[in-house]
């Protein structure tokens, strides 16, 4: 395995995972001369608790079938697998704790950036992890973080929109993603439906998934 010497953790609800995400992923992995980007989604987002996500497996099967094959990219289903409230400090210690010689740099919206101070141990993360700030709009307001920018309007909040109301998504997430959606009728009125015929039931976890291998360890 080749070591890791600079890690990007990007943690969110990628409920659903879209282009912008990766978009910004790759342009964060190039610009900072990361050796890998991980995506690490959240099973229970503590800043987003009014709105239930999809299932977590669904997410995770949306984002690993978004980054199969793509160099450099990889996920982690930590957060899933772990009781309570998804925190990024959390996820950070252990992450340090597992490749202890890697630079750790984690990623955050540039619209988090209000509420930081409310996350849990914010100085104990900031003492493991370099901050790294998205900014979606290509302007970024003073703060003493590193950018990437990337002018992309796409939000997961638009795709539940577009889907709920019938319109289409193609071009917004990857076709996979978009395979994803259609089959588990997700963003739609009512309970989601999780076919079984394709190998994805209500009782199979994250770590059951046999098609790709957590991202951690794969080192392309």
């Amino acid at each position: 395995m080749i070591p890791l010497r600079r890690l990007g953790l990007y943690g969110g609800s990628f409920d659903p995972v879209h282009n912008g995400h990766l978009i910004l992923a790759r342009e964060a992995l190039e610009t900072i001369g990361l050796d890998r980007v991980v995506f690490i989604p959240a099973g229970i987002s503590p800043h987003k608790l009014a709105r239930p996500p999809a299932p977590p497996e669904v997410r995770l099967e949306m984002l690993a079938a978004a980054v199969a094959d793509e160099q450099g990219f990889g996920w982690d289903d930590r957060e899933i697998r772990r009781a309570g409230p998804s925190f990024a400090v959390d996820t950070v210690r252990e992450m340090h704790a597992e490749f202890p010689s890697a630079a750790i740099f984690y990623f955050v919206g540039d619209d988090n950036l209000a509420a930081l101070h409310t996350w849990k141990e914010i100085d104990a993360l900031l003492a493991i992890a370099t901050l790294v700030v998205f900014s979606r709009s290509g302007i970024s307001g003073p703060h003493r973080f590193p950018v990437v920018s990337r002018r992309v309007d796409i939000s997961s909040t638009d795709i539940r929109t577009r889907v709920a109301a019938g319109r289409p998504v193609r071009y917004l997430v990857p076709d996979p993603v978009l395979e994803i959606i259609s089959r588990h009728r997700l963003y739609r009125d009512g309970p989601v439906e999780i076919n079984t015929s394709e190998g994805w039931g209500s009782r199979r976890t994250a770590s059951e998934i046999p098609a790709y291998p957590t991202g951690v360890r794969k080192t392309t």
